[in-house]
């Protein structure tokens, strides 16, 4: 297969919710998850977990609690289709429609990778801050699209959902996840039914950018009222451990070797 190169695959990274049931090889899936793994975290700790689960009871019991949630979300979501513009709101039912089949054949996915963390591994400096927290993510998500790089790279469908974190005490109960430990993402990967990545369609870095060259001009207010209430362009507007990491492919209770990798290291790498 020929490697494609990182700007490409970065460019036609969609969100592929229509996946076959084909098996994925483990060498591809070993280099989906290592690819994971390169991601920076602070200071270098990897405070983070991949479960790789291909359990068919497994992956029937978190379909079922998928599903639930992209009920409540998206009935009422799609409810405000009528007043958008006839194309905005075609694409956006389009959209409906994808996140519709991807619940409804959520365990039929060959892999779903869950991705867990530990806040103790992590300095979340914004955590005293009156505003919702997102420091510690940036140790968790550079992995995630990692992942989702290296999907694109393999030809593998795949898409970035946290509907799940939901139901995040079921989850854990499920795959057996240490009580100080949370969940940040579900990736179903598997190879698409159609013709899978593409295309994308993002604002234009004029637009976002003036975070930058606008910092101290009037302008800056008028830009994040803009990026506040345009209407989105994306193609994915609705979801908008020490080393190396120890993969756990969920089929049975966690041996000792699995639970000790759980742990974190005691210093930096």
């Amino acid at each position: 297969m020929p490697e494609i190169g990182v700007y490409e695959a970065m460019s036609t990274l969609r969100a592929v919710r229509r996946l076959r049931p084909d098996p994925i090889p483990d060498d591809v899936l070993r280099r989906v998850l290592e690819a994971a793994t390169w991601a920076p975290t602070g200071g270098n700790r990897q405070p983070w977990r991949i479960i790789a689960v291909k359990d068919p009871a497994k992956k029937e019991r978190l379909g079922v609690l998928y599903r639930d949630v992209w009920e409540a979300f998206s009935k009422p979501y799609a409810a405000g289709f009528a007043k958008l513009p006839d194309d905005v709101r075609e694409k956006q039912e389009r959209m409906i429609r994808a996140g519709d089949y991807l619940a409804q054949n959520f365990e039929q996915t060959p892999v779903i990778c869950i991705f867990c963390f530990n806040p103790e591994g992590m300095a979340i400096t914004d955590a005293q801050l009156a505003r919702p927290s997102v420091v510690g993510g940036g140790s968790v998500y550079p992995s995630v699209e990692n992942l989702l790089l290296a999907c694109r790279a393999e030809s593998l469908g795949c898409t970035l959902t946290t509907l799940l974190c939901v139901r995040e005490p079921a989850v854990k109960e499920l795959l057996n996840i240490p009580d100080d430990w949370g969940t940040a993402a579900a990736i179903p990967i598997g190879y698409p039914i159609h013709r899978g990545h593409g295309p994308i369609s993002r604002r234009p870095v004029e637009e976002l950018e003036q975070f930058r060259i606008e910092l101290h001009s009037d302008s800056l207010l008028a830009g994040l009222t803009s990026l506040a209430t345009a209407d989105s362009t994306g193609d994915d507007p609705l979801w908008q451990p020490p080393s190396p990491p120890t993969f756990g492919f969920a089929s049975s209770g966690r041996s000792k070797a699995a639970s000790r990798a759980w742990r974190l290291p005691a210093g930096l790498a």
